[in-house]
């Protein structure tokens, strides 16, 4: 009874997307503290109600002919609560606009609004390829580079553009690129492994990934080729090797070795939570870091 309940509840947590929002949020928490100013709660809210809301508004636009039957637990579960899932995502909405409106500025609205565009436009087939309607996503070896890039501007570049907008602190260019580029590559690493899982889903409808262009041996090592890339641009951002690289560092190695052992006949909870989970590992040893050192 206890393991049905605790099970339950996980896949509520994992399944509706609020994980993905709260590892979202972590990542945000991450870019703040590299840059050594406090959270703006403001954004952080921003952040979780739009990953929440365009996460669960992908899911609803992507419905398969026959939900109850996909091979995929996450999709059979949230078109099992389909009422659930709508609901999530107009409240997500009706709390997104407001805060939007009232604590974001010129800037940090346009970028909100193109983010919010691109990430609607991944699954929504408003464009025509081969005579088929198509989203975004469909465009061939696309996909990675789309979700990275959300990603980073929404975790990286929105906050930083906040910061500097209430003159809080003033970022170099070159600060604001190493730190996209690192979250870029971070974001695209944990990014491949699912699109490995789902290659043969990908197949059927038509969906050209990174491992279906390279295999899923060579799309490994090119997640590691990128969280090497991650840590290198680490260093040029800190300049020196001191115990918060080292904590990154670490996580980072988890990341490489969760990749490594990754296949297919993992089950879904392996990368919606350990996987994605590594987006809140990088904040919670920062935390700890912080507090004990």
């Amino acid at each position: 009874m206890v393991k049905k309940v605790l099970l339950s509840s996980l896949d509520f947590l994992l399944f509706s997307n609020l994980f993905i929002a709260i590892c979202a949020v972590a990542q945000g928490l991450v870019t703040y503290y590299l840059l050594g100013i406090q959270p703006d709660k403001y954004i952080l809210a921003i952040i979780f109600f739009g990953t929440l809301g365009l996460y669960n508004f992908s899911m609803l636009l992507s419905k398969p002919k026959d939900p109850a039957n996909s091979p995929l637990m996450r999709v059979r579960w949230i078109f099992s609560h389909h009422r659930l899932i709508i609901s999530i995502t107009l409240i997500s909405a009706l709390c997104l606009i407001p805060l939007g409106l009232l604590y974001l500025s010129i800037e940090g609205k346009l970028l909100m609004l193109f983010t919010g565009a691109l990430a609607i436009s991944y699954n929504l087939p408003f464009l025509t390829l081969g005579g088929q309607k198509i989203g975004l996503k469909n465009i061939p070896l696309i996909k990675l580079f789309l979700v990275a890039f959300i990603w980073s501007i929404s975790c990286v570049l929105l906050p930083i553009v906040e910061t500097e907008h209430n003159h809080l602190l003033n970022i170099s260019t070159g600060e604001t690129l190493l730190l996209v580029a690192m979250r870029f590559l971070f974001i695209a690493a944990i990014t491949v492994p699912f699109d490995v899982r789902d290659l043969f889903q990908n197949k059927i409808v038509m969906l050209k990934t990174i491992p279906a262009l390279l295999g899923d041996k060579k799309a490994f090592l090119f997640c590691q080729f990128l969280l090497g890339g991650y840590l290198l641009l680490l260093v040029l951002f800190r300049q020196t090797v001191n115990l918060e690289v080292i904590s990154l560092t670490v996580t980072i190695g988890l990341t490489g070795w969760l990749i490594y052992k990754s296949n297919t006949e993992k089950n879904e909870y392996y990368y919606f939570l350990y996987l994605d989970g590594m987006m809140l590992l990088q904040y919670l040893l920062l935390v700890l870091l912080h507090l004990f050192f």
